[in-house]
């Protein structure tokens, strides 16, 4: 958790090795990650970020792409654990429609229900959510939510979020600001004791608020 620029980001792609630390190492079960072959390194981790990328194809190969192989009931079980299954077999051609490049064909939400179910798919060692469900309607995350908590069991999973009850998952909670951290505990204890965690919350509030009006006018619009 941390205001924008505080560095969450990097962090994520660091443990991934999409650019290597200038001092210091990060490590996985021990071992430095520099010292891994970057095709094992990749397997282990998964990223999903806020800016979702999907390739112009069929939903269910989107979803397979880090296990070409996958059966189809594998496919559907990780779109189901990604609340993405309802929507998806309402498509068109359901899983065997095509997408448009870079899956512009559908909302920003319903992208990253996508790109989070080709992560399940992979079955990483660790997951990283960067912000990954910040796209999806306040009122639709609890479905999304409800399934991360069975899919983070037995795996590290570094969840970078805003919204509380998002963040409430999190066995520790990590608090960054200008590149460092300033403070860790749960939620509860920060919500109660860290006066800066509680002004990033507000923030973070703020703009959702802003977000979720926006999206109100817009459909005023259409609808006029």
């Amino acid at each position: 958790v941390g205001p924008t620029g505080s560095g969450k980001t990097t962090l994520a792609a660091l443990i991934a090795r999409f650019y290597d630390v200038d001092g210091g190492r990060i490590t996985l079960d021990g071992h430095d990650v520099r010292d891994l072959q970057l095709n094992d390194l990749r397997r282990a981790v998964a990223v999903v970020f806020e800016d979702t990328f999907l390739f112009s194809d069929t939903v269910a190969a989107n979803i397979a792409f880090a296990q070409p192989d996958a059966s189809f009931e594998r496919i559907r079980r990780a779109a189901e654990l990604a609340g993405a299954d309802t929507f998806i077999s309402e498509l068109p051609d359901g899983y065997a429609t095509l997408l448009g490049e870079r899956g512009f064909s559908m909302s920003g939400g319903q992208r990253q229900r996508v790109a989070l179910a080709r992560a399940i798919l992979a079955d990483p060692r660790v997951l990283i959510l960067d912000d990954a469900t910040s796209s999806v309607d306040a009122s639709k995350e609890h479905e999304i939510r409800d399934a991360l908590a069975h899919v983070m069991e037995n795996r590290t999973t570094i969840v970078i979020a805003h919204r509380p009850a998002t963040i409430a998952l999190a066995q520790r909670v990590v608090l960054l600001d200008e590149g460092h951290i300033v403070a860790t505990g749960t939620h509860a204890e920060l919500t109660v004791t860290n006066r800066r965690y509680q002004e990033v919350l507000d923030q973070a509030a703020a703009i959702d608020a802003a977000r979720a009006e926006l999206h109100r006018g817009d459909l005023d619009q259409v609808r006029g």
